[in-house]
């Protein structure tokens, strides 16, 4: 017998929810398989078997808040036959089956028992958990829709009745340990610092000829790499926090860090929220490495398989809102940093160019930082550095 602990957490998680079990007591599993995920307050973590055999019994439970190297099942190492499974009722291939929610496999425990409940076939839910298991989340939604295609339904057979009662749908979850840390930490940002924003707007023209010049060429070289737009504001960033190293810097107490490397943090979507991966030691990629590492975490992001290492540190973050029509927005900074820049659609507007109204594409820029160690004109400075260089790629090339 082995005992399944819980894996040692960084210094940063104090402890874990068990999000989802993904398999029964009595089922074979196979080494390496994935048998529950720990949520964190930043990434979800995932538990292996040790080897072949079954797990004998489950001590934590969906939902249960567990600590670092905490027992959470008793595991038994042995040869795994393919109709090893926890209850043979509830086999896949088993043929009599009365309920379809129970003939399924592929559903969390907690999911097949609210389906059970609300008297949904879980086998008609799209699973969006590791293997397309339907979790508790997608059974929830789908009893949400129901919920919905009801109310539908209703309106359309007895609208008298309907607007009598007046019935609206309400539905109450617990906020995700992700979510809540979120929150927290932003909240935390707007008590602590003195926020304050600054705009520009920037001529997307320059970067656009570029691509549209030599996108095909750079997939070519670079196996597939697309060139897109957050490599040239990444890059553009880096030369700019080295002109104003206190941009790229944090305060720590009553001291200030300044940061002899540029960190940049890429805030990006996920199922459970809004994460921010880091780019190591950005000033040493080429703009194919850093568009390779944003696209690799945007679908680490969607796939919940960032790390907390992917995530911890970073001296400056970008966020671009854009890709969501974004025209203007004021970020909050990522503490302990003390800048974010913000990234917003593209638009064409006239502009005056030399004396001529001219149709240009044009990007506004928002910079937040902390008063307390950069001052306005500091802050405008270091905008305006991105828009120049942005505008003029070449002084990239030229250092200038």
């Amino acid at each position: 017998m082995i005992e399944i602990k819980t894996p040692v957490f960084p210094e940063s998680v104090a402890d874990g929810e068990i999000a989802a079990w993904h398999v029964q007591v009595g089922e074979g599993v196979t080494r390496d398989q994935i048998l529950v995920d720990i949520e964190t307050d930043k990434v979800v973590l995932e538990v292996v078997a040790p080897s072949d055999g079954k797990v004998t019994e489950i001590l934590k439970v969906e939902g249960e808040t567990v600590l670092a190297e905490e027992v959470l099942a008793m595991f038994e190492a042995g040869e795994v036959t393919e109709t090893s499974v926890a209850d043979p009722e509830i086999a896949i291939d088993t043929p009599e089956v009365d309920s379809p929610v129970e003939a399924t496999a592929s559903a969390s425990p907690a999911a097949r028992k609210i389906a059970e409940e609300q008297k949904l076939d879980v086998t008609s839910i799209v699973g969006t958990g590791k293997g397309s298991r339907v979790t508790k989340e997608d059974v929830l939604k789908a009893v949400a829709a129901a919920e919905g295609q009801r109310q539908v339904a209703s309106a359309v057979s007895t609208p008298v009745e309907v607007a009598m009662e007046g019935k609206r749908i309400e539905r109450r979850v617990p906020m995700t340990r992700l979510r809540a840390s979120v929150a927290r930490r932003l909240l935390e940002a707007q008590e602590t610092a003195a926020m304050l924003t600054t705009f520009n707007e920037v001529d997307m023209t320059a970067i656009m000829q570029l691509r549209r010049q030599y996108k095909d060429d750079f997939a070519k070289i670079h196996n597939g790499t697309r060139l897109g737009f957050m490599s040239f504001f990444i890059r553009a960033s880096i030369e700019a926090l080295k002109r104003f190293p206190a941009v790229n810097a944090s305060i720590d107490g009553n001291d200030i860090v300044y940061h002899g490397y540029q960190d940049i943090g890429v805030a990006v979507g996920s199922p459970r929220g809004l994460v921010v991966p880091v780019l190591r030691d950005a000033d040493s990629l080429t703009l194919a490495e850093i568009e390779t590492q944003v696209s690799d975490y945007g679908k680490k992001a969607q796939e919940n398989k960032l790390s907390i290492d992917d995530m911890t540190g970073g001296t400056f973050t970008i966020s671009n809102g854009g890709v969501f029509g974004s025209l203007l927005s004021t970020p909050i900074l990522n503490p302990p940093q003390t800048g974010i820049l913000g990234m917003h659609k593209i638009q064409d507007r006239p502009m005056a160019v030399n004396g001529e109204v001219m149709i240009r594409p044009m990007m506004y820029l928002a910079l937040s930082y902390d008063h307390r160690l950069i001052d306005g004109q500091e802050a405008v400075r270091f905008l305006v550095t991105i828009k120049d260089f942005l505008e003029e790629p070449a002084r990239i090339l030229l250092d200038i």
